[in-house]
């Protein structure tokens, strides 16, 4: 897609987003609920395949559009963005990253019509930053297939998924120790996908336990090679960390339009208190913030395109936006002062949601670990 088209594209989607989404995210908090239409509406758009590559029925966005894209779509609820936010994501970049040529024709096109809605299921009770530590096992069936047992938490669209990217640890045969991922569909036998979490804020983004009992798929679940699926996951949560960054970015944006626009209404001692100089100084560093975070996240999408990095910058990007967010949220509450804490206040709404993004897609400390080895191993030469 070329710069123009992008711009019709996000175009649309703003509009979809101002008159659709945005007076309905009071409800969709409240009920944990999307309005019935959302979803197909996001379809009929092509929002569930963006970044997936045209010949496979997405619109093939580069991460520098897909990023641009995000940042819209970042500026509402993050729930609607969730909703084909993993067929774009980790769990789609599973088939890009390491399916067959025929893996990808047969079911890339089934995520970006939205005809599917897949799930990454990496997360366990001890693995989650750090995917190397996870226990779920995958051995050889007798008829070929592949026998998988395990439980999987905190999975994004467990609920209403139609397929599950399922990572495994190999408990026999030559791949022995080590991980590789198989595509698992919502209604195998043996597979449990438990109630919805209750969570802090997202509302309205479900996601669940996944138990694996036994689970048999066939020999063709496998996606890629055997013991392959560690390098497929940290790749996918590359793209993933862009993807995130950019949506900090956006909700970011509306949390400082938000403060903006109270301060300039709000009086207190006679006047509106956008003319005292401490709320200007928050509203400022706040500005500031969300420019830096933007400009980081547009470079760093620019050099994944290149492949000239795919692993420093996109920590880099995840970390300094998922905690910019938190803190362009807490001077939005701030300003608002006592109002800012109500429920039903899009800002008390946007502090709940962004706590999250400081977590999933590796933690802060997780980012620093990565961004300080890249630097070391940079400047070491190696």
């Amino acid at each position: 897609m070329d710069n123009a088209d992008l711009e019709d594209v996000i175009a649309t989607v703003r509009s979809l987003i101002t008159d659709r989404v945005i007076p309905h995210e009071a409800e969709i908090d409240e009920t944990d609920e999307m309005p019935a239409g959302l979803r197909d509406e996001a379809a009929r758009m092509g929002l569930f395949g963006f970044s997936i590559p045209e010949q496979y029925g997405g619109l093939g966005l580069t991460m520098w559009q897909e990023a641009r894209l995000v940042m819209e779509l970042g500026y509402t609820t993050p729930a609607f963005r969730s909703m084909f936010g993993t067929n774009n994501g980790i769990a789609g970049h599973v088939l890009l990253e390491g399916g067959t040529e025929e893996q990808k024709k047969l079911y890339l096109p089934k995520l970006a019509a939205g005809e599917w809605t897949a799930s990454f299921a990496l997360t366990e009770e001890d693995a989650g930053s750090d995917p190397a530590g996870l226990v779920t096992s995958v051995a050889a069936a007798p008829d070929g297939g592949w026998v998988i047992s395990g439980l999987k938490r905190f999975i994004t669209n467990a609920p209403v998924a139609d397929v599950f990217m399922v990572f495994a640890r190999h408990a026999d045969g030559p791949a022995a120790g080590k991980i590789s991922v198989l595509m698992v569909p919502a209604g195998t036998e043996g597979v449990t996908v438990g109630p919805r979490d209750a969570k802090m804020g997202q509302h309205g983004a479900w996601t669940s336990e996944v138990r694996l009992e036994q689970a048999h798929v066939p020999a063709e679940a496998l996606i890629g090679n055997q013991g392959e699926g560690y390098l497929t996951a940290m790749r996918c949560l590359a793209h993933g960390r862009l993807h995130i960054a950019a949506l900090c970015v956006g909700l970011a944006q509306r949390a400082l339009d938000e403060t903006i626009s109270y301060a300039a209404r709000r009086e207190q001692g006679g006047q509106v208190i956008a003319e005292y100089q401490l709320i200007q100084g928050l509203i400022a560093d706040s500005q500031t913030d969300v420019m830096a975070g933007r400009s980081l996240v547009l470079a760093a999408a620019t050099d994944f395109d290149s492949g000239q990095d795919r692993r420093l910058g996109p920590s880099c990007a995840k970390y300094f936006a998922s905690e910019m967010v938190g803190r362009v949220a807490d001077r939005a509450v701030q300003v608002h002062g006592g109002v800012g804490y109500m429920r039903g206040v899009a800002v008390e709404r946007i502090y709940r949601d962004a706590r999250l993004f400081r977590i999933y897609e590796g933690t802060s400390q997780i980012q620093q670990i990565v961004i300080a080895r890249q630097a070391l191993r940079a400047a070491s030469g190696r």
